[in-house]
């Protein structure tokens, strides 16, 4: 039993507190003069605006000639300055619903506010009543300009909001009918079911509004996260490849260090001691470098076959233009300058860029023609791969590739330049230059930059 008091207890004290906290829940919620705009339609623009303002005076002008003063023939002055003074009245609260709903279109909750008060005010001063008699509390047109007031509202604020404004304006309505004498016999059922529906379809249209928003947003952060895992990817596969040429040269000097004093008749102590430094140092060099490999591999790592495979260089262009060929792709090959021996990293980067260039051709571009231009500098070397236009449409791409941003990244890694963009007969151009030159060493007596 004592349970039970006490679950019963700490039940009806969270209920205490859920009512006390209402009155701070509402003036957090309704006690705001915010500015919120109406956002503009992406074909209309302002044209609702428009008529919306168009709206609110037309029942303006509807609700003044629904309302008239119930006045008695003028018998007297007193008479005649109340009878003044209660359609000055009438006149002004009219006014006042016309307005709110046009301030419903920057500020919503202070526009329901005062159309909320203006309709309740329609119902209690004076002996005002409505021309004939309607099914409805108040004049029609007042009850459409309150009506399109809530709409607005439920458009822009949280659904929350908007009920907690509906309960306040049929408690309004309420509370007019039981103190006021009412003209005619009051219908608030169909005033509640007329606001209800307005608030329901706006939060509706809110609703589809925001999850259309959500939806866009998630659209660019899934973009984003695409390019940047893609570009990930990327940059570990260059890993792994700088990786492959690295290793190899720091192999060879590591060999060569130790088979350079066998080499020379009776070899100085200074000069082992110098080649097994070197041998040392190219030794951990290496352990340095597949140890930041390992960092930067993905999860999804090749094979040890292809792993340890050779790493391609332009002396294998043409076995790739071959098989690109075969598939049905007119590729030209156009070299100028003198062919020479490049940096392993020129010489790797080269290639994947021809590469990438003819893949995207396959895929974007097909039947096109390809044209491959190398074109041998003192400082480096010109790889400009051009294709013309398809002859037939190119079929949907399944995702996101990482051709252009592979490409931009060995160029820059290389400290190059890259350029991609279409042509003017509607093809594609790709072109890197990509410098083979070193620093040259300091003259003896300078200090090193």
């Amino acid at each position: 039993m004592r349970r039970v008091s006490e679950g019963g207890g700490t039940n009806g004290g969270r209920l205490w507190e859920a009512v006390r906290a209402v009155p701070r829940t509402l003036r957090e919620d309704l006690c705001t003069v915010a500015r919120d705009p109406l956002p503009s339609l992406r074909w209309l623009g302002r044209l609702p605006h428009a008529h919306a303002v168009l709206f609110a005076v037309l029942m303006g002008l509807a609700n003044a000639n629904q309302y008239e003063p119930q006045l008695e023939p003028a018998t007297s002055a007193a008479t005649t300055t109340v009878a003044t003074a209660a359609a000055m009245a009438v006149t002004l609260l009219v006014v006042l619903q016309s307005g709110a709903a046009m301030l419903a279109l920057s500020r919503p909750v202070p526009a329901w506010w005062l159309s909320t008060l203006a309709l309740f005010l329609a119902r209690t001063v004076g002996e005002t009543k409505v021309s004939h008699a309607p099914l409805w509390s108040w004049s029609f047109p007042g009850i459409a300009l309150h009506t399109f007031v809530l709409f607005l509202l439920a458009l822009r604020v949280r659904p929350r909001v908007a009920a907690e404004a509906l309960g306040l304006t049929l408690l309004s309505g309420l509370t007019a009918w039981a103190f006021a004498a009412p003209a005619q016999q009051p219908s608030l059922l169909q005033d509640a079911m007329t606001c209800t529906t307005a608030v329901v379809v706006g939060a509706s249209l809110r609703g589809r509004r925001v999850a259309r928003s959500q939806l866009v947003e998630q659209e660019v952060r899934t973009a984003d996260e695409r390019a940047r895992r893609t570009l990930l990817e990327e940059r570990n596969r260059i890993a792994r490849e700088l990786h492959d040429v690295v290793a190899h040269h720091m192999s060879v000097i590591s060999i060569q260090a130790q088979v350079a004093p066998h080499l020379v008749k009776e070899p100085t102590d200074e000069l082992k001691e110098n080649l097994a430094g070197i041998r040392e140092n190219a030794v951990e060099a290496l352990t340095e470098l597949r140890r930041v490999l390992g960092v930067l591999r993905s999860e999804d790592a090749p094979s040890d076959g292809v792993r340890h495979a050779p790493q391609p260089t332009l002396g294998r262009l043409d076995e790739l233009v071959g098989k690109v060929r075969a598939t049905g792709l007119a590729v030209v090959i156009e070299t100028t300058g003198q062919p020479r021996p490049l940096p392993p990293g020129v010489d790797l980067s080269a290639f994947r860029i021809v590469q990438e260039a003819l893949s995207n051709t396959m895929r974007h571009a097909p039947g096109a023609a390809v044209r491959v231009d190398l074109g041998y500098r003192p400082g480096g070397l010109t790889v400009r791969v051009t294709n013309t236009a398809p002859d037939r449409p190119a079929p949907p791409s399944p995702g996101a590739g990482h051709g252009l941003l592979g490409m931009h990244e060995r160029t820059a890694m290389l400290g190059g330049e890259l350029a991609t963009g279409p042509t003017p007969d509607g093809g594609y151009e790709v072109t890197a230059i990509l410098p083979t030159h070193t620093a040259e060493p300091a003259e003896p007596g300078e200090d090193a930059p």
